[in-house]
């Protein structure tokens, strides 16, 4: 398989795979921002979303920050409608 080395792909990708995280994790997602933990409480979840992104894509992509710009753009940003401390 060849690895993804273009940026905007690479970003697609890290999209794609926040937001199944978020979909299949919707009740931990909020939570999480209600409680001001998200990270702790997926742990596994990123950082197995973060495995799979980075056997996917080129090593200099995945030493980028593309996959932590995901995780806020997809799933913090999107969760501004939860009632949180944080906001």
């Amino acid at each position: 398989m060849n690895l993804i080395d273009n940026p905007d792909q690479a970003r697609r990708l890290a999209r794609a795979i926040i937001s199944d995280v978020a979909i299949y994790n919707r009740e931990k997602v909020e939570e999480g921002i209600r409680n001001d933990n998200i990270f702790e409480v997926l742990t596994e979840e990123l950082e197995e979303g973060r495995q799979h992104f980075n056997s996917r894509v080129s090593p200099s992509v995945a030493s980028s920050n593309v996959f932590d710009l995901a995780v806020v753009d997809v799933l913090i940003k999107r969760a501004g409608k939860i009632e949180s401390s944080i906001w």
